[in-house]
């Protein structure tokens, strides 16, 4: 019953009480009137409480772009979907406790039931994911997400994903550089120090003659306003929540095949999920895969334009890298891609092969407008 409801049955036992006979027709209503309020009330609450309550762990604030745009969309449709009966309650910047690293762990270990984190916070754990890291890979973030997902189904399922219930699988728009110092050449990048968000990125900045500095992107604000680095590679979307524009002037972009991108991966306790009812769990197989991962990748990526137009409002200087100094770029880069080849190698994992698998995905899914 609520507060309001309760003071209106002390005000109506108090209103002129006149007589014994009064006051006793007044006690009778107020036993029965409140009472049957607080019972309906109790019995709505029990009609609403969800049969199954998953706790979802992710890294950025509750305001940024995934979050609002992705995570809270997919798990408001689970809740409607189920009449209610899962309830996904959204813990971000880390409140359930520890470092965005732990993530993966934390969806094992079922401290979280679902978490979303950027697979390269833990380096070498899932290698083939690392393929659409790789240097001048990327084109368009649906087009890369799909790819990404139907690599996962083949290759990656069943191998380093195998201990997890994996929902959902993409990328973010393309990657740049975002600088206090203006980036128009590769002979700029010479000891840069400069953030990476996974192992990959990092071995192309090193290639690239920066020094790179590998932290999760929550730590990149406070690290460019002390001067820990003076650089950062994110894409657009993300700058705004970080304020990123506002702590640097220039920004240099790739036309065509972006510098890089970073993968993501939506992930469920895998027991939390095989406990849940059939039903629930079609619910939730039903809103995740190929299409989710196709619709997070184009929504993350769409979020990239609105973010660099607040840069261009500030007057930040844009640096727009033409196909000569690109190419400098790029072959610079190539070794990145055949060492990994060589390292995938070695660890049983025919590299080459899924090398040139993700790139013809890449281009058919391209190619298809998707």
């Amino acid at each position: 019953m609520s507060g309001r409801g309760y003071n209106r049955c002390l005000v109506d036992l108090s209103t002129d009480l006149s007589g014994e006979s009064r006051v006793n027709r007044l006690k009778k209503y107020l036993a029965s009137s409140c009472l049957a309020a607080s019972l309906a009330v109790a019995g709505s609450s029990a009609v609403l409480a969800a049969d199954e309550t998953l706790r979802l762990h992710q890294f950025l604030p509750a305001q940024a772009n995934v979050p609002t745009l992705i995570l809270d969309v997919w798990a408001d449709r689970i809740e409607q979907e189920s009449g209610g009966r899962i309830e996904i309650q959204r813990f971000p910047s880390m409140q359930l406790g520890g470092k965005p690293p732990e993530l993966i762990d934390q969806a094992i270990d079922g401290v979280a039931d679902i978490v979303w984190t950027v697979v390269g916070y833990t380096p070498g754990r899932y290698p083939r994911t690392e393929v659409f890291e790789l240097p001048f890979m990327m084109t368009n973030g649906e087009a890369v997400s799909r790819a990404y997902w139907t690599l996962f189904e083949k290759e990656m399922k069943d191998t380093e994903f195998a201990n997890l219930k994996v929902l959902g699988t993409w990328v973010h728009g393309a990657g740049l550089i975002h600088s206090a110092e203006p980036l128009a050449s590769i002979d700029d990048m010479k000891g840069v120090k400069m953030r990476g968000g996974s192992r990959m990125v990092n071995k192309l900045l090193e290639r690239l003659g920066a020094t790179p500095i590998g932290m999760p992107v929550p730590a990149v604000p406070e690290s460019l306003s002390k001067g820990v680095i003076t650089a950062t590679t994110i894409p657009w979307e993300v700058t705004t929540s970080l304020k990123v524009s506002e702590l640097v002037d220039n920004h240099t972009e790739f036309s065509d095949h972006a510098l890089y991108t970073l993968t993501f991966v939506l992930a469920m306790n895998k027991a939390r999920y095989e406990s849940l009812p059939e039903d629930l769990q079609k619910i939730i197989d039903d809103n995740s895969g190929l299409e989710f991962s196709a619709f997070a990748g184009r929504t993350q990526e769409a979020a990239d334009a609105p973010a660099r137009q607040l840069a261009v409002d500030r007057g930040n200087n844009i640096i727009v890298l033409g196909e000569e100094e690109a190419a400098r770029w790029e072959e610079t880069a190539a070794p990145v891609i055949e060492e990994w080849v060589a390292d995938m190698n070695e660890q049983g994992i025919d590299g080459q092969a899924l090398l040139d698998e993700a790139r013809t995905l890449i281009d058919e899914f391209t190619e298809a407008g998707q």
